[in-house]
């Protein structure tokens, strides 16, 4: 929304800097409570984070806004993103919040708010926010000053949830995965959900400590658990991020599965009771063509989980999500969840006895490179429009025909314009990729 803190997924930036500063995220705080205490009547507002050590400071700003406002926190540590969504709805909450910057490294922190549905907010309420955000801050009479208190239970309530979305009866003891917590929220509460479902589970990525979430390891750098899997034998291995709301994995060769695959692995197990998939702009164009020998309809959105949402909803289907892990199961969670997504395939390979790699016969998946070009403070939107940049995009697609797709996207979390190609041919794909991406750099550098 032009003129909004809110990118595609919450505020998010780099700590210290705007808007992730402690006077921003504590009026931030003020003008969430004030609109839900308005709007909803709510008390209550619930508030988790990752391990980043920026968790802290914001943790602090944000419950001096809510009090402000005259709003209680209630303080739930550090826990997964769909862990703060499903207890802001089962414990009758006005609001969640999740202090994480997801897959971005430890510098950078970020705000998500979810209503008491769990659900990521409207487009009319973030722009009621927005509104009071340009007003000043009055806090209310101290009789009336928000209280703070701790949900000490909070994990374990979570664990349970996530248990729950397999059936009672069911046992993970045949198998022996490797899970990469990603130094972030799941450190904890992952390992356990995996080995109280009787899996033989190897944890790594689950010693965080303030700096090294995402540093060479979950879902953003799959290198440590491929080859962990290899050298233990295991079935499979598990990636996360930050926040833990994303997945990707890795087969028992060591081969990295990514969101495209999981997304037709789950279609592939539900097909009788699927309306349909929704996918977004960077989905790989295997992926819909594999759907669409099924007879399963396709639909592609913005990126963005917000948007995936939206979609599933319009067309009442369940199952959508992007390439990058961050899959949604709406019959099971309300946001993407990268435990609960990984319990289902999980629970495929033993129904279907077979393992990882071959649950993904009939998918080919093209060949696809994704440059992200580092652009600093150029405005991304006016550089995806500039004539240079766009006469490269048309010679690229002209290049690779019907077969194949260009796509310039503005990141909405980062100061980075991704160029995706894709293509039948691996080489042409990263020669055009690298041709677009340095017309986008040159183009970034005359703008300065």
């Amino acid at each position: 929304m032009p003129g909004s803190l809110f990118g595609t997924d919450g505020v998010r930036g780099r700590v210290g800097e705007e808007p992730i500063t402690p006077q921003t995220v504590m009026k931030l705080g003020w003008a969430v409570g004030r609109e839900f205490a308005t709007a909803a009547g709510g008390e209550k507002v619930l508030i988790g984070k990752d391990t980043r050590v920026s968790g802290y400071l914001l943790e602090a700003a944000l419950e001096a806004g809510f009090s402000a406002a005259g709003v209680n926190v209630c303080f739930l540590g550090p826990l997964p993103t769909p862990g703060i969504a499903y207890l802001t709805r089962t414990a009758r909450a006005c609001a969640g919040v999740a202090i994480s910057a997801s897959h971005n490294p430890y510098y950078d922190n970020g705000i998500k708010i979810f209503s008491a549905a769990g659900a990521k907010l409207a487009d009319e309420l973030v722009a009621k926010i927005d509104a009071r955000m340009a007003q000043p801050m009055q806090c209310v009479n101290s009789s009336q000053l928000g209280k703070a208190e701790r949900l000490n239970d909070a994990q374990g309530r979570y664990i349970e949830f996530c248990k729950g979305t397999l059936p009672s009866t069911r046992t993970l003891s045949e198998l022996k995965i490797v899970i990469d917590c990603a130094n972030g929220a799941a450190y904890d509460v992952a390992p356990h959900v995996f080995a109280e479902m009787g899996a033989t589970v190897i944890a790594i990525g689950n010693q965080p400590d303030g700096f090294n979430i995402n540093k060479n390891c979950g879902s953003t750098d799959l290198t440590a658990l491929m080859g962990k899997v290899v050298e233990s034998g295991a079935d499979l291995g598990i990636a996360l991020d930050g926040d833990a709301d994303r997945v990707l994995l890795v087969d028992a060769h060591g081969k990295r599965v990514d969101g495209d695959q999981i997304l037709y692995l789950l279609a592939t197990r539900r097909r009788r009771s699927l309306g349909g998939v929704v996918g977004t702009v960077m989905s790989n164009l295997g992926l819909e063509l594999a759907l669409q020998k099924m007879g399963v309809a396709f639909v592609r959105t913005q990126v963005g989980d917000r948007y995936v949402h939206e979609a599933l909803t319009e067309n009442g289907w369940l199952l959508g999500g992007e390439a990058s892990g961050h899959i949604l199961c709406l019959d099971k969670s309300t946001t993407g969840d990268g435990i609960i997504v990984a319990l289902e395939v999980l629970e495929t390979m033993l129904e279907k006895q077979c393992a990882l790699h071959d649950l993904l016969t009939g998918l080919d998946i093209f060949p696809q490179q994704m440059l992200n070009v580092a652009v600093g403070n150029t405005d991304r939107k006016q550089l995806a429009r500039h004539a240079r940049v766009n006469s490269a995009v048309q010679q690229a697609q002209a290049e690779l025909g019907a077969t194949g797709r260009v796509v310039l996207r503005p990141s909405g979390t980062e100061p980075v314009i991704r160029v995706m190609i894709e293509g039948e041919d691996h080489r042409r794909v990263q020669k055009l990729a690298r041709q677009v991406a340095d017309t986008v750099h040159s183009a970034a550098q005359s703008l300065l």
